[in-house]
Formats: structure tokens, C-alpha cells, sequence
């Protein structure tokens, strides 16, 4: 199981590129569900594209996959074509959490919610 213990996002990435065995397990929140039923076609697309790189490399560099600050710094974020991102959260070693879905400007709302 995953332990919560605060990590650098160097030695989170090394962990995470020797420790997985085989593809991330991908579990969507029903928030990320309604959300991604907004975004545009084209976004949806491009998220198709990068989750099958996620599933395979979390921290693949066209991801751009980073930690959040403030209230949301228990999370991460890869990004998406015209700005919009996917925030998510490693539940297990292998297992992650999709948690929403949107714009860098929605942040600001997930915070409250």
C-alpha cells in the first residue's frame, strides 16, 4: 500500500519508475466522470493519448505531471491540450485515483469543493 509519508518529487518519481510492476491501475471519482463529460472532443482526445502513457509512465515528460500546492498539495496533475489538466492522487503504489478534470483557472474551485 501506498504510504502518505512526505516525499520530494525526485525520490516520489524514482519510487515510482523502480517500484511498478506493469501498468498503473486507473480508478475515475464520479467528480471526474461529470467533469470530463463537459470538456470539449478535442481535449477528450488528447486525454486518451496521455492516459495510455500514464498507465504505462506517470511521470513521462510530455505529461508534465506535477505536484498542487495549498489545499489541493495532497494531489497531482498531468496536463492536457489547451490548458486543461487532470488532477489525481497515487491511492496505492500502482493504483490511481482520477479526481477531476478542467482548466487551470477551475483549480480555484476544486479547492472549495
Amino acid at each position: 500500500m501506498f504510504c502518505r509519508y512526505q516525499k520530494t518529487d525526485e525520490l516520489f518519481k524514482r519510487l515510482i519508475t523502480v517500484s511498478v510492476v506493469g501498468m498503473i491501475k486507473i480508478h475515475p471519482s464520479t467528480r471526474f466522470k461529470r467533469s470530463f463529460k463537459k470538456i470539449p472532443s478535442h481535449v477528450k482526445k488528447d486525454f486518451g493519448e496521455k492516459i495510455e502513457i500514464f498507465k504505462n509512465q506517470p511521470f513521462y515528460p510530455s505529461l508534465r505531471a506535477h505536484k498542487l500546492n495549498g489545499n489541493l498539495s495532497d494531489y497531482r496533475a498531468f496536463y492536457l491540450c489547451d490548458g486543461f489538466r487532470v488532477m489525481f492522487e497515487f491511492v496505492e503504489l500502482d493504483v490511481a485515483l482520477l479526481i477531476n478534470v478542467g482548466s487551470h483557472d477551475q483549480y480555484k474551485k476544486w479547492e472549495r469543493g
